[in-house]
């Protein structure tokens, strides 16, 4: 048996609690000396030693290196009266005991700017505070070992070329001459980052804290905070036990304590610590022999990171769901008091499999002896991504929690929450992680559930229309759920179950994805053709829903939006803008009676929607009333030539064109039942969406089903409604338009009303953006593809060279090509344009083409008509 294994039996037969005093693993690493403790307390009796503060513009609660990042970044920044108040010492926590790795890689599109910027900022802080991080730059590699692994990678790489992040595609050859101790047997690729490794997270915290004091902020420790009061302007009382600060506004940085800080004033923040093992070896004489560090490197198929710690290496497994621990008692129980610079016992039974497979990969790991195994609590949301900026719910109160890579996000984190709180607006999009994406569905099993399948996925293969499945369904669910959940198979929408497509007998169900084309292909163009020919239903009931109504109404959205406000039964699309004129929001309002205003947005902005619109309306004083009513009503979509018929038999309101015209809005009863029924579609053929009590949804869905049978009525989902919404050039929010996007370069001009008495939040910034010129524009390509369309985020090359970049995509069935929509130089959105789009690492021709592509239904009635009447 091997060294490496005859080290892990010692461990398992040693003394436990004798395992938990193994703390010191290197000079860079974990250690926890005295001294370090005496340098980070004012007194080493445990007393403050100094006066709090009375009054802080900002509070920070929590001194990991998140916490201390935003105080560096903030006060940096010019913010004057910035205090981080730490409950013992700064690193406890999470911080303390990570492994340090440090990567430009991540598969999300703007947390690439939160890796680049960290590591921008890891590359300075040394000379810039006189602190040194123990940053080593080795490169990464991410290994791939199978077809679909190699996939992956280029996937990948068609996202990175419009990033200034270095990454490439490298093969076998230059695998070995980087990472000579590898095993290539089954190395087919890998994903190569130079300027990756790791940092000391105590040396790096410690620098940031230096350059937080030198510009100005307070650090106080220990200083645990025993209360939160807010007062009714805004701001906060921070209550310690030596004092209380009256804050502008807090931060919630606590790490795995974040539950119990937000418990104080009402939240049940979804996080959870996870126990993430890494075993250090001593001096391996072949690692010592090298001339140069190794790269880190990440065995996708084997779960594993594994990197040179000074002779010896570092092995960290990320465990199968099965046999991963939770810390679920903290959730239960809260964080046991003085638990802080701690570690949990060690099991290595757990990660046994992940040893044998890193010993295939790496041969020399069999003779390595273990010198410390660490296990410690690291913490999780249920999507695995942090929960980064304000609250809704609560004024000015912010969040930087359930960071599972803390390290390499601190610095980019820090700078993100910075600029946002000195300027009022986020200075790029990271919708994905919103404090604001989970709600109250996110109940205690629904969390564990999913943190557990999350620590699982960390090095899954990562696939377009990638769905997750535990802990679902959640307690939101439409009222027809339960009639189609056998029938369809079901995406996950802010905790929301809704179609995606359908199944007929002989098709191949399930969910199979794929990089290609895959199952869905055929049934989602069996959809279209309904919609297109027949009459569909779609459930949008998680589409979010807001009730504006009282005195200011009018006043508070006219400065929210950009466009006009509808007259009363009349509906219309309209943008909120930042300051900076970029697209917050795009929402469909409907004035229902005078001075009530029903709003509508998408599902995954309901919160991030309602905490913007609520915080205009607390800070300008307006007199109204916000209801959330997201939970209450079901929506019904019924689009298609044969819809007003269908509709028609159902009741006795006029449903003609003449009697119900386009973007109108009319309560009607539908089979005995009130409906609200707007003439619109996100199809762009001839609809309506039907608002009604959730309960109604399964009688309604059913009388429709029932009447429609002559007219070929079914269902559809959301698949096939991406598919003709993109044939009709809608653009789509989170996509085509958002917080990196102003909507005159998106296209949305006719939405936009720059000549309207109001001074609408970004309408300034509009004029000026008008006055200077576009510098780019988004285009509509048509792409001569084979069995792959793009998704969006691809990239667009011209003349060899990276030029732009997809926003959505999707294979049109009516014209029987792929379409995307991008963002390219003005020059190049010119009609009949060529270039290029990258999927999966082959280029392919596209064309700039004229817009839409398919007529919607009510322009094509209004064309109709004008040629009728010239006739």
């Amino acid at each position: 048996m091997s060294r490496i294994l005859n080290a892990i039996n010692t461990h398992l037969r040693r003394d436990l609690k004798a395992c938990r005093r193994l703390r010191q693993i290197s000079e860079r690493s974990i250690s926890c000396t005295t001294q370090r403790r005496s340098e980070e307390r004012d007194d080493g009796a445990g007393a403050l030693g100094k006066r709090l503060k009375d009054t802080a513009e900002t509070v920070i609660i929590g001194g990991g290196c998140v916490g201390v990042s935003l105080a560096y970044h903030l006060a940096k920044a010019g913010q004057k009266d910035v205090v981080l108040l730490e409950k013992s010492e700064l690193t406890a926590g999470s911080t303390w005991h990570a492994a340090g790795l440090t990567t430009y890689y991540h598969p999300g599109i703007n947390l690439k700017k939160i890796h680049y910027y960290s590591i921008k900022l890891f590359e300075q802080l040394e000379a810039e505070t006189g602190q040194a991080v123990g940053f080593h730059q080795p490169g990464s590699i991410r290994i791939a070992s199978t077809p679909v692994r190699v996939d992956e990678l280029k996937y990948q790489m068609t996202r990175t070329h419009w990033h200034p992040t270095p990454q490439f595609l490298i093969g076998p050859e230059k695998i070995q001459e980087l990472f000579p101790l590898l095993n290539m047997d089954k190395v087919l690729a890998g994903l190569y980052n130079p300027g990756d490794g790791h940092i000391d997270p105590y040396s790096l915290t410690m620098a940031m804290a230096a350059g937080a004091r030198m510009y100005g902020a307070q650090i106080y420790n220990p200083a645990p905070v025993t209360g939160l009061t807010p007062t009714s302007d805004g701001k906060w009382d921070v209550q310690t036990r030596h004092g209380t600060i009256r804050a502008n506004r807090i931060v919630n940085a606590t790490g795995f304590w974040a539950r119990e800080l937000g418990q104080m004033i009402g939240f049940e923040h979804p996080t959870i610590p996870v126990h993430h093992q890494y075993v250090v070896t001593a001096t391996v004489p072949e690692v010592k022999a090298l001339k140069s560090e190794l790269p880190v490197i990440r065995d996708l198929e084997g779960s594993y990171y594994l990197r040179q710690e000074r002779d010896g290496l570092l092995f960290g497994p990320y465990e199968r769901e099965h046999n991963m621990v939770l810390q679920d008692s903290w959730v239960r129980d809260g964080v046991p008091p003085g638990f802080g610079k701690e570690l949990f016992e060690s099991d290595l039974d757990r990660i046994m499999d992940h040893v044998e497979m890193a010993m295939e990969m790496v041969p020399v790991l069999k003779n390595a002896d273990i010198i410390n195994i660490v296990s410690g609590p690291i913490t999780y949301t249920p999507d695995l991504l942090p929960m980064v900026g304000p609250h809704q719910g609560a004024r000015n109160y912010w969040t930087a929690i359930g960071f599972g890579y803390g390290i390499i996000h601190s610095g980019g984190v820090g700078k993100f929450l910075s600029d946002w709180i000195m300027t009022g607006e986020p200075p790029y999009d990271l919708i994905e992680c919103d404090p604001n994406r989970y709600g109250k569905w996110t109940t205690v099993p629904y969390m564990c559930a999913k943190a557990r399948e999350s620590y699982g996925f960390n090095n899954v293969v990562g696939y377009p229309k990638e769905e997750r499945f535990a802990g679902r369904p959640t307690s939101r669910v439409s009222g027809l759920y339960e009639l189609l959940k056998d029938k369809a198979s079901m995406g996950f929408h802010a905790g929301w179950e809704q179609p995606h497509y359908f199944y007929k007998p002989g098709d191949d169900t399930g969910y199979k994805p794929s990089f290609r084309r895959t199952n869905w292909f055929g049934p989602v163009g069996r959809e279209c053709k309904l919609v297109m020919e027949k009459v569909g239903v779609i459930d949008l009931t998680p589409f979010g829903k807001f009730v504006v109504k009282g005195k200011d109404s009018h006043k508070l959205l006219d400065r929210l939006f950009a466009n006009t406000m509808p007259k009363v039964g009349v509906t219309n699309i309209s943008h909120m803008l930042t300051s900076r004129g970029r697209v917050y929001a795009e929402v469909t309002i409907t004035q229902h009676a005078p001075g009530e205003f029903f709003l509508v947005t998408g599902s995954g902005s309901e919160l991030h929607d309602l905490r913007w619109i609520e915080k205009e309306a607390a800070d300008g004083g307006y007199e109204v009333d916000i209801t959330n009513v997201t939970d209450d009503i079901g929506v019904l979509g019924v689009a298609g030539p044969n819809s007003r018929k269908v509709l028609q038999k159902l009741t006795e309101e006029d449903m003609s064109d003449s009697g119900f015209k386009f973007l109108h809005c009319k309560s009607i009863k539908l089979a005995g039942i009130p409906i609200k029924a707007t003439r619109i579609s996100y199809t762009g053929e001839l609809g309506w969406e039907l608002y009604m009590d959730i309960k109604d949804m399964a009688a309604v869905y059913e009388a429709l089903m029932e009447a429609g049978q002559e007219e070929g009525i079914d269902n559809f989902g959301t698949y096939a409604m991406a598919s003709l919404r993109l044939e009709k050039g809608f653009r789509g929010w989170g996509a085509e338009m958002n917080c990196d996007t102003n909507p005159l370069e998106a296209g949305l001009d006719y939405f936009i009303k720059l000549n309207k008495p109001a001074d609408f939040i970004g309408k300034q910034a509009l004029l000026d953006i008008k006055a200077q010129g576009l510098k780019r524009k988004l285009a509509y390509l048509a792409l001569d593809t084979d069995n792959i369309d793009p998704e969006g985020n691809e990239t667009i090359w011209y003349n060899g060279k990276v030029v732009g970049n997809t926003t959505s995509g999707a294979y049109s069935y009516t014209s029987q090509q792929s379409l995307a929509f991008a963002y390219v130089p003005i020059d190049l959105a010119t009609i009949g344009q060529k270039v290029e789009v990258e999927l999966l690492g082959k280029k392919y021709p596209a064309t700039v083409i004229q817009e839409p592509l398919v007529l919607t239904e009510p322009t094509r009635t209004r064309l109709q008509k004008k040629a009728k009447s010239r006739a």
